[in-house]
């Protein structure tokens, strides 16, 4: 596991499989992932086991927020789409618990996953894809350090109409700057 200050971060199981299903059949929840259509239970099933054949790096973490004597599970994130000969990789999250958001958790996740990408996994860059139309996780991504690359003009659709991706990252030496961390001789 993973611990942050008010969060940790765990492999996913199989029991979580329901809650997962749950927070994609909201769209709200689905309004700021690329996933468009209710799932099934056994569409998640499927991801689920698909998920165990990729490699560690890319298991799905779940995110859980400490509660007065337990664990709540508030949402998700992973790296994907790794390129190891460039030290890069894709990353993405979900907070799926609505009565979560807006407390910083989502930021909270995000350092932590920097953190556990750039000085675990030693990677050079973490970038993201994000709706034009969601200024809450724009804002969280930028709190954390990352910048925008690129706008993919009218690259959504939904509802009926186009909106803009961007294209945002972050380099591990901007990581190192802005935690003030000294690299450790390889």
């Amino acid at each position: 596991m993973i611990y942050g200050k008010r969060i940790r971060l765990r492999h996913a199981e199989r029991s979580d499989i329901p809650v997962f299903v749950k927070w994609l059949n909201d769209p709200e929840v689905r309004a700021g992932i690329s996933a468009y259509l209710p799932m099934s239970m056994a569409e998640e099933e499927k991801w689920f086991e698909k998920s165990l054949d990729r490699p560690p790096e890319e298991g799905i973490f779940c995110i859980e927020v400490r509660q007065t004597s337990k664990w709540a599970f508030i949402g998700s994130t992973s790296f994907f789409n790794f390129n190891w000969r460039a030290r890069k990789a894709e990353i993405g999250i979900m907070i799926g618990d609505k009565s979560f958001w807006d407390k910083g958790y989502g930021t909270e996740t995000m350092l932590l996953m920097l953190q556990h990408g750039f000085e675990t996994l030693n990677l050079h860059r973490i970038y993201l894809k994000v709706f034009a139309t969601n200024p809450r996780a724009i804002r969280a991504y930028e709190k954390v350090g990352f910048l925008l690359e690129a706008r993919l003009r009218e690259g959504n659709y939904d509802d009926g109409v186009y909106s803009d991706d961007l294209i945002m990252g972050v380099l591990q030496h901007e990581w190192d700057i802005k935690t003030k961390s000294v690299r450790r001789p390889r």
